[in-house]
């Protein structure tokens, strides 16, 4: 698979969020352009992943979460997350990054604490997740920007869709 620098990739996207602020001058705002900007990435990005990872069919959300975590993170951010806090009925989890590659070399300036700098990857995983009819909700939790101790994703399903064969047969 073609690859492209880290510290590249990085510095781009620092940028981007740069241009957001300067542009919507709200942090929320920001925050749901973010999501938005991800949620189109991954809607297009789950066909890569389908075609690339060799992946069998997921059972289940917590199967999706694991290979989300272990296979969708490798491929395209080249880190892994773990996947831990399920909840009783395995319907919330929480993707902890051992590495985020997308805040390297980043120092949130003054007034953009309330910035969730990485929703983009919420976004992502929304958006692709969504594409194989799981329908969830996704939040940073916690952030190593923010001064937390971790990186951390939430994940709740909201709704499961059922495969259909889009169109009829005539014959």
């Amino acid at each position: 698979m073609e690859t492209i620098n880290s510290e590249i990739f990085t510095l781009m996207y620092g940028s981007i969020v740069r241009q957001l602020i300067t542009d919507l001058e709200d942090i929320g705002e920001v925050n749901k352009q973010l999501d938005t900007m991800g949620y189109n990435i991954g809607v297009r990005l789950i066909d890569e992943f389908l075609a690339k990872s060799r992946t069998a069919a997921c059972t289940d959300f917590r199967d999706s979460a694991e290979k989300v975590a272990k296979v969708g993170f490798r491929m395209f951010l080249n880190t892994t997350a773990n996947v831990t806090n399920w909840n009783p009925e395995n319907t919330e989890c929480s993707l902890v990054l051992e590495d985020n590659p997308l805040t390297d070399f980043v120092e949130l300036p003054e007034g953009c604490s309330k910035l969730k700098y990485c929703n983009v990857l919420c976004g992502v995983i929304r958006g692709a997740l969504e594409m194989v009819n799981l329908q969830v909700e996704c939040d940073f939790v916690k952030d190593t920007l923010r001064g937390d101790e971790l990186n951390e994703i939430r994940l709740k399903l909201v709704s499961e869709g059922t495969e259909a064969y889009p169109f009829k047969d005539d014959d």
